[in-house]
């Protein structure tokens, strides 16, 4: 596992937050109470139809890897092989001291950073990355990631964020609202996307829509999206 992640002009300050303690205070939080389990198992449900919508892939680049929270789904495949990256070494070494010996023998890590992955070009049959794009609130940002996926990926994209039109991001969004005439608000790192404009960054970075699946529809923010690279003479 490379000491440093690939080099990028590109950082953002929430990624400075992952060392150890906040890994292994992440990986436990999926795992207290009824709730955050039943939540997992969700994701884990979506996850699995991903991966089928994306036609198994054989090669997966798990990025951000986080944890390892996904390593289980990704390896019941039994012919695949998963590279786990993440730009936090807090989160690889949680990762490796925290997952049973016999999954982490299947999974390959890297430290490396989504805006400038260290792989080349068609590395690998998909990127699978769960849990980062809510936290990218610029479309120039977004933009770089996505361009990076295409680069790195033969095939697809697996990816989740938060959407509008669901009941969530209309509660969010007022309570914002609230909070700023109060001027008790923040600096944020999660955000809210309009379906329509991501979208219209997919197609823009090369990418045809396979599949949306929501965590809950028209409740819940997370959507999670399956991406194909368009084909010679699509939109890119």
């Amino acid at each position: 596992m490379p000491d440093q992640p690939a080099s990028s002009s590109l950082h953002l300050p929430f990624s400075d937050k992952y060392d150890r303690q906040h890994a292994v205070n992440y990986l436990r939080k999926h795992r207290d109470g009824i709730a955050r389990r039943l939540s997992h198992r969700r994701d884990e449900k979506i996850a699995r139809k991903a991966l089928a919508l994306a036609d198994e892939p054989t090669l997966v680049l798990d990025l951000p890897c986080g944890a390892g929270r996904f390593w289980p789904v990704l390896a019941e495949h039994p012919n695949r092989i998963v590279i786990a990256a993440d730009y936090s070494a807090g989160m690889l070494e949680t990762a490796r001291t925290h997952q049973p010996p016999a999954l982490r023998e299947r999974i390959r890590m890297l430290r490396t950073s989504a805006f400038s992955i260290g792989l080349p070009d068609g590395a690998v049959d998909s990127v699978f990355c769960m849990r980062l794009l809510h936290h990218i609130g610029s479309e120039e940002h977004r933009s770089a990631i996505l361009n990076e996926f295409h680069r790195v990926a033969r095939d697809t994209v697996i990816l989740s964020l938060w959407v509008d039109g669901n009941y969530k991001a209309w509660r969010r969004r007022k309570l914002e609202q609230d909070r700023s005439r109060r001027e008790e608000r923040g600096e944020q790192n999660r955000f809210i996307v309009p379906a329509r404009q991501v979208e219209a960054e997919f197609r823009d970075a090369g990418f045809e829509i396979l599949g949306r699946i929501d965590f809950i529809p028209l409740y819940a923010m997370w959507r999670t999206y399956v991406l194909r690279k368009a084909t010679a003479g699509g939109d890119r």
